[in-house]
């Protein structure tokens, strides 16, 4: 597949940059004032914050309910468990809706970006399968981030553009559109520039990236770059925290700490990434062993008033 290469002017459309101050110093004032409306933030759990408690698929999303979540992302292996044991989609859809539960965003894991192409060809399959399974549970994104090329050698920015181009395609004919996520720990997409690159690059309208306050510290960007990605390029942002005086090269997923708890200069960047237009979905995505100890809903209840805390002022 050729790129597709693109004016300054569609490039800037697709990541939503406005010209002048927006792409140029700090975002301005207007951009990051506080919404007297209450608008701005959308508050999500995603379910690796329960994960640890495997309370099974259905007791996640009422969990989330019970706990004041509006919004959840998936992981997939556990809606797969879910379907297996007898559960169908229409009724997990019928019960999400019941509990007001909008399925923002699903996590998975298919090798779509790597080099080998047998296991490519796999991974497209299997994406196809999960987009179109999702489509029916009425979720519209799912997480793309580089699985299977974590380590290794670096592959080409122009040639990941490509292989996202191909399952862009795929989300427009499903309705589920892959969010381009960003691992700080992978040689491959570990920068906020590289997944921009690539987003801009593709040309594509619905190209999405998918950003987490731990894994820009992970992957040593710039927190400051985040003041040029606009809307639409940015709709789900994975909140978390990491304590101090643990490296970047050190630190892991079980490090990360409820917002608020560690020392990311957390404030700052939602300033950042938040837009007065539309709200942004933030959603706390933590992988804490002495949290999966707890009761879940206690977990759940503390990561969204957390949440609400931090984003108070901001």
């Amino acid at each position: 597949m050729n790129i597709k290469y693109v004016t300054r002017r569609t490039a800037l459309k697709t990541l939503g940059i406005a010209a002048g101050a927006a792409v140029v110093g700090n975002r301005s004032e207007a951009a990051i004032k506080v919404d007297k409306n209450g608008r701005g933030f959308e508050y999500s759990l995603n379910m690796s914050t329960i994960r640890g408690q495997n309370l099974g698929f259905i007791k996640e999303l009422e969990t989330a309910a019970k706990a004041g979540f509006t919004s959840v992302e998936i992981w997939l292996d556990t809606l797969q468990t879910y379907l297996k044991n007898g559960g169908s989609v229409t009724e997990a859809k019928k019960i999400a809706d019941g509990l007001g539960i909008t399925i923002q965003n699903a996590i998975g894991f298919a090798q779509w970006i790597v080099d080998d192409e047998a296991i490519r060809k796999q991974a497209l399959t299997q994406l196809q399968g999960e987009m179109e399974l999702l489509a029916k549970l009425g979720c519209k994104r799912i997480a793309a981030p580089p699985a299977g090329a974590t380590k290794g050698d670096v592959i080409n920015l122009d040639t990941v553009t490509e292989r996202y181009n191909i399952i862009l395609t795929m989300g427009k004919d499903t309705g589920v559109m892959p969010q381009l996520e960003m691992w700080g720990g992978s040689v491959n997409l570990k920068h906020i520039s590289q997944v921009l690159y690539v987003a801009l690059q593709s040309g594509h309208p619905d190209a999405r990236v998918l950003l987490d306050v731990f894994h820009i510290y992970k992957g040593q960007s710039a927190v400051e770059s985040l003041q040029l990605i606009g809307k639409p390029a940015l709709e789900i942002f994975h909140v978390n925290d990491y304590p101090s005086g643990i490296n970047p090269d050190v630190i892991s997923e079980p490090d990360r700490v409820y917002p608020s708890d560690g020392v990311a200069p957390l404030k700052r960047i939602l300033q950042l990434v938040k837009h007065p237009e539309k709200p942004l979905i933030i959603s706390c995505e933590v992988f804490n062993k002495s949290y999966y100890a707890q009761d879940a809903l206690r977990v759940a209840q503390t990561a969204l008033r957390k949440m609400k805390a931090i984003t108070a002022d901001v």
